[in-house]
């Protein structure tokens, strides 16, 4: 980050601030005013961030920090601005940024009598008294933010930072505070989740599709959203030749010193037209019952069999895959071959001749925001879009409701709030699909 003063620094450190910038769509921030530089007067904010555009107040708090973003600016107005203005609140325990808790509220200010008052709905949600470095917060505001001591709260320091590199002001604010809002209860949820069965620790999801369809960036996209940053532990290949060689079986971590979440995404080859070529379809039914062990060399003309030495001749149903994605690229459905047509139908017979429960996961969609609603899979547009998913959910015999769409991290270098809500939307859906499957066990 670069400041006009060199002398001005915050209290930021680096991690808190990838954080936020990660938070508000990879944006930078430059620190606009400090109170224990610019004084604690509402008249040395008014000076320096009337009128700078969208704007990030943080308050810290012994091990707590509060933060407010405003796409609107500051105004030296001393009554209530005429329209809300949309914004979101957080916050973070000190040096764990990474896990926020956030509310979103259309936001009114005042800043009069030494005190900077947020308003939402006529009623005020958090007021900051700079003359006295004390903040309030209103019950319901301090519940969400998980702040229990609410009233006349002593804080350390004052920073209000301009948020730079907004493209869209109009849908951004609309599309961040939709995935802010969705994003942090999603994460956690799976970090809380358990199988609801006893018998089985950790849900298996096998991912099966064609070559280059996307199944490996979808597993590195969701080790990504659980460490915190981009990572790429499977290899992902080109849309001919598939590099995944080997049937692995990903565990997903919580951090990078975290536990190991009860889920693990399975990986395999590529599903390929041509016979010899691509994952062997003999060795589906043993992936599926779970007789195929992890790192097992998978061979395209030689099929796995129950002579192997490492072959799992009596696996139990925590061994077994308990539900089957199968991964497109929804650009190239319309040009699947027949022979490949054929061959996913044959994989899905014999996927519910196991009785797994099954979903599909259409990949590498182009700003898949604009297709997202609160439910995240708006049906009304495109209608070219409408049209493939209904397609190629009759050709493998999904339901509609079972059909998802999400955008893979592939050659970014950092999160992005937007997709890390699409593939934590994709992945519990998904664990929620296998719950039906093990409900439905005799």
């Amino acid at each position: 980050m670069q400041y006009r003063t060199m002398a001005v620094t915050t209290r930021l450190t680096w991690s808190e601030e990838k954080s936020l910038q990660k938070m508000l769509g990879n944006v930078s921030l430059r620190l606009l005013y400090k109170s224990s530089v610019h004084e604690n007067k509402t008249s040395s904010i008014l000076d320096k961030c009337t009128c700078q555009g969208p704007t990030v107040t943080i308050i810290y708090i012994r091990n707590t920090t509060v933060g407010i973003f405003m796409l609107g600016p500051y105004s030296k107005t001393y009554d209530h601005l005429k329209r809300p203005n949309p914004s979101f609140y957080f916050s973070y325990q000190r040096n764990i940024a990474t896990e926020m808790r956030t509310a979103v509220l259309e936001t009114e200010t005042k800043i009069a009598s030494g005190q900077l008052v947020f308003y939402s709905s006529g009623q005020e949600v958090l007021s900051v008294c700079l003359n006295d470095t004390k903040l309030s917060i209103n019950d319901s505001l301090s519940k969400a933010l998980g702040v229990y001591n609410r009233s006349d709260i002593s804080y350390l320091e004052c920073e209000v930072f301009r948020v730079e590199g907004i493209e869209d002001d109009t849908n951004y604010i609309r599309k961040i505070t939709r995935a802010m809002k969705h994003r942090n209860p999603l994460l956690s949820e799976l970090r809380t989740y358990k199988p609801c069965v006893d018998f089985v620790s950790k849900v298996r999801i096998l991912l099966l599709g064609p070559v280059g369809s996307g199944k490996s960036s979808f597993i590195n996209s969701v080790k990504s959203v659980f460490q915190g940053r981009l990572t790429r532990q499977a290899a992902v290949g080109s849309d001919v030749t598939s590099i995944t060689e080997q049937y692995r079986i990903y565990p997903i971590r919580d951090g990078k010193y975290g536990d190991y979440l009860p889920f693990s995404l399975c990986d395999s080859m590529g599903l390929h037209e041509k016979e010899g070529v691509g994952l062997c379809m003999d060795d589906i039914p043993y992936i599926l019952k779970g007789c195929i062990p992890d790192r097992y060399q998978l061979n395209p003309n030689k099929p796995i069999t129950p002579n192997h030495p490492n072959f799992i001749s009596t696996p139990s149903l925590k061994d077994s895959i308990h539900c089957v994605a199968y991964v497109m690229d929804i650009n190239s459905i319309n040009d699947l071959s027949s022979k490949m047509v054929a061959k996913l139908k044959q994989v899905q017979k014999e996927v519910l001749s196991c009785g797994r429960a099954c979903v599909l996961l259409l990949t590498k969609v182009t700003n898949c925001s604009e297709f997202l609603q609160d439910n995240f899979l708006n049906m009304d547009k495109p209608m070219t879009s409408q049209s493939q998913i209904m397609h190629v959910s009759k050709m493998l015999s999904v339901p509609i409701y079972n059909t998802f769409m999400v955008e893979n991290y592939t050659s970014e270098w950092e999160l992005d709030p937007l997709k890390d809500t699409q593939i934590l939307f994709v992945l519990r859906q998904m664990l929620r699909v296998a719950e039906d499957f093990f409900e439905d066990l005799p």
